[in-house]
């Protein structure tokens, strides 16, 4: 499903910086991933380049069989659009809107057909308990329920892979217990392929397999089951 072959990222300057130094790993379909490692490891550099929210400086990306980094800037907009999905730490949602509005955002944007993506954004709130809160904003809602909206939000387009950057960290433990237990979930019944960052040794029950990250390197990988 994703296939990364000596990826690097520098960023320039007068003393440049390696933030990844040669990456090289595969995610199968199907799979639930950790990306583990200190703060200034790499995770949330690696995690970028992965989504094509960053260009790196060398390497291969391959996702669903197509070498990304050889898509044009447009192409690469709407290969992020149709194939791939994100939950970021912040919520990100915009409090205008309402709730419903926030999950099919992204299918308006992409010109979708109105009343499929509608039927969708209910359709994934229902599946992440909140098809009673369809017309809220989101300061009524709590930080644990915006989170579940993001989570509606990055499945509505039914992409490839879906990205996890610190889902958790911003919520209390039974917030954050019931977002990788929704996770995991989607996983297993959806065959949802999710790459997740995360710092917490607890939520190591809830990944299949995880990739520690050192100084921009993989340290180690560690089967969990």
């Amino acid at each position: 499903m994703v296939k990364v072959e000596n990826l690097k990222k520098v960023y320039p300057g007068k003393v440049p910086v390696e933030a990844l130094k040669g990456i090289t790993f595969e995610v199968e379909s199907g799979e639930i991933l950790g990306i583990m490692g200190r703060s200034g490891a790499g995770k949330s550099t690696l995690l970028h380049q992965l989504g094509l929210l960053d260009n790196p400086t060398s390497g291969k990306i391959l996702i669903d069989g197509v070498d990304v980094l050889k898509l044009s800037d447009s192409e690469k907009k709407q290969f992020r659009l149709e194939k791939l999905g994100y939950i970021f730490q912040e919520y990100t949602l915009i409090p205008e809107l309402t709730v419903v509005e926030n999950v099919y955002l992204l299918s308006w944007a992409s010109s979708k057909d109105k009343k499929d993506y509608k039927k969708a954004a209910r359709e994934f709130l229902e599946m992440v308990e909140l098809g009673n809160r369809l017309h809220h904003l989101p300061h009524e809602l709590s930080g644990g329920e915006q989170q579940r909206v993001g989570i509606a939000r990055s499945l509505v387009n039914n992409p490839k892979v879906l990205f996890a950057d610190e889902p958790c960290a911003n919520l209390d433990s039974k917030s954050a217990e019931t977002i990788f237990k929704l996770l995991t979930k989607l996983n297993k019944e959806l065959g949802q392929t999710i790459v997740i960052i995360t710092h917490e040794p607890e939520d190591k029950k809830y990944l299949e397999r995880i990739i520690y990250l050192k100084d921009g390197l993989i340290e180690k990988e560690e089967k969990t089951d």
